[in-house]
């Protein structure tokens, strides 16, 4: 009896889980896996083809754009570990209990507004007649209006302060449970601050460092708002380009393919990050 109850009570408080899987991510990637594979012949008339990811390979701009939006994603990536590791050790070794909590509030500041607002933003400081260009102009330091966006540095800069709360989190949470005595006996046998960085801190917080990252990079990968907002037309993300045939062109079997491509190859990778790495998505995603 007791065994049928659990059971019950197990599928009462899955099938939720389940049906969010099935309704929101499986059905829709199958829709859109069929889409994808459909070639417009006539008005009406569609038949089974490759023809999409034929068309994406055949041109440059298309597989250029995926390529510079994976390179891009990258370095917000490394921006993002470079500046949410200190931090981070900060707040998980340094910080006192009380000085914790003011400062994840702090880190959450940047999500209690839409990517919208937050585009925007920076937006008001950084255009030709923003914040940034009259503090130069009134200091002396600019001699005319200065126009800080439009760039790949805006851009990156943008996304990096979007994501960075999603790299802070699984590195607190990792080098919260590393006992003070482990770097404690690093010093003790001689070593100095790098070096127990390098051999004690790193590697027992690579768990959160690869989970970090892997957040940080599918979400900058998939962005929409802010690479077009801050790059204006200089910008070049893979995103606009999935946008462009959906609602521009209104092809949406080329913008299935796209999104899928898009899929294969942040998923690719991420699977190469952890093989280079040494982990797995058991031991770093899933144990963060």
């Amino acid at each position: 009896m007791q065994k049928d109850i659990r059971r019950l009570s197990f599928i009462l408080l899955f099938a939720p889980f389940a049906l969010w899987i099935l309704l929101l991510i499986i059905l829709p990637h199958m829709g859109m896996v069929i889409l994808s594979l459909r070639e417009k012949v006539a008005p009406r008339v569609y038949e089974f083809s490759f023809a999409n990811y034929i068309d994406f390979m055949q041109e440059p701009i298309y597989w250029n754009t995926l390529l510079r939006t994976g390179s891009m994603s990258l370095l917000v990536t490394a921006l993002a570990l470079l500046i949410g590791f200190p931090i981070a050790y900060y707040i998980a070794k340094i910080a006192g209990k009380r000085s914790k909590g003011a400062l994840f509030l702090l880190c959450l500041i940047p999500l209690w507004v839409s990517d919208l607002i937050r585009a925007f933003g920076w937006i008001l400081l950084l255009r030709e007649t923003g914040v940034v260009s009259s503090t130069l102009q009134w200091s002396g330091l600019a001699s005319e209006p200065v126009e800080f966006l439009y760039n790949d540095a805006t851009v990156v800069m943008g996304l990096v302060y979007t994501v960075i709360l999603f790299m802070i989190v699984p590195l607190v949470s990792t080098m919260d449970g590393m006992d003070d005595a482990m770097i404690e006996a690093g010093y003790n046998l001689g070593g100095n601050g790098p070096t127990v960085l390098r051999r004690i801190i790193i590697p027992y917080a690579m768990p959160g460092i690869v989970s970090g990252c892997i957040v940080v990079f599918m979400l900058t990968a998939g962005s929409y708002l802010t690479p077009i907002l801050l790059g204006g037309k200089n910008s070049s993300w893979f995103t606009e380009q999935i946008y462009e045939q959906f609602i521009s062109r209104y092809n949406w079997e080329s913008g299935a393919a796209f999104g899928f491509l898009l899929l294969f190859f942040t998923s690719f990778v991420v699977w190469l990050g952890l093989k280079l790495s040494g982990q797995t998505l058991s031991s770093t995603v899933a144990k963060s």
